[in-house]
């Protein structure tokens, strides 16, 4: 009975102190999160972020999402933008919540990858335990319960008027993750802003943006991100104004300082 109770005792306390570590590693990836979209606009602008965990790590997944910009009726994509992912990843074996869990973070609720207003978020960060792909087979990558910083675009709308000419500008906001070097000598994550560049057009009067996902195949669909629609179209927009599409890449280093 002893022996029992001292195994009934050790999984209980194993069980909650994993339970605590992915709690503490969600704070860690919201301000993951944060962070991006801190170095995302500022050329040469370095953060690293800390973390500490005994049974998951952070990973990195590139090209995981691809946004195609298409303006008035345009059939192709006037401008597309790819980029990675940040996941912590934990084995089921250790903290499992369901297969199909799903936990919205930032923001709290609204599910769609555009989002409007000076203070929307330029990143998802959200749970999701998915150990099945689209085809019934296991993820690629093992059986794991996930956090996940997904970027996202972010939209202001502002009309300037000078003299006798009132124009209407829509100005969007996109970090573009690139894998950077990973010699995990810690567990950290450094971001690093590198670039930043902007992309204008005139005269329009419709804004289409459809999200794809390039590792479909490896499971990292939209059943795996569950964005609301793939597709969002910025209607109403008077005739004659401008479009100004920002990205700033940022290189994702994995335990980069020791």
């Amino acid at each position: 009975m002893l022996i029992v109770t001292v195994a009934f005792a050790n999984n209980f306390l194993t069980a909650r102190m994993a339970e605590n570590e992915f709690g503490t590693v969600k704070q860690f990836m919201q301000t993951a999160g944060y962070q991006i979209d801190d170095v995302s606009w500022t050329i040469g602008r370095t953060q690293t972020i800390r973390y500490t965990s005994r049974s998951g790590r952070v990973d990195f997944q590139s090209a995981a999402l691809s946004y195609n910009i298409s303006l008035n009726d345009s059939p192709i994509a006037n401008f597309t933008y790819s980029t990675g992912i940040l996941l912590y990843n934990m084995p089921v074996t250790s903290y499992n919540l369901g297969n199909g869990y799903h936990e919205n973070i930032i923001p709290a609720s609204d599910r769609a990858f555009l989002q409007k207003g000076t203070s929307a978020p330029v990143c998802h960060v959200f749970v999701v335990e998915k150990l099945l792909k689209s085809d019934g087979t296991p993820m690629n990558d093992g059986a794991f319960i996930r956090v996940v910083v997904a970027p996202s675009i972010r939209m202001l709308n502002s009309t300037i008027t000078t003299s006798n000419t009132t124009k209407n500008y829509y100005r969007f906001y996109l970090p573009i993750l690139n894998q950077g070097s990973s010699p995990r000598l810690s567990q950290s994550v450094t971001l690093i802003g590198t670039t930043v560049a902007v992309e204008t057009e005139g005269d329009i009067n419709k804004i289409s943006i459809q999200i794809s996902f390039p590792k479909s195949g490896l499971g990292f669909d939209n059943d795996f991100f569950a964005f609301d629609h793939v597709t969002e179209v910025v209607g109403n927009i008077p005739s004659g104004s401008i479009i100004d599409f920002y990205t700033g890449e940022v290189t994702v280093s994995l335990g980069l300082h020791a």
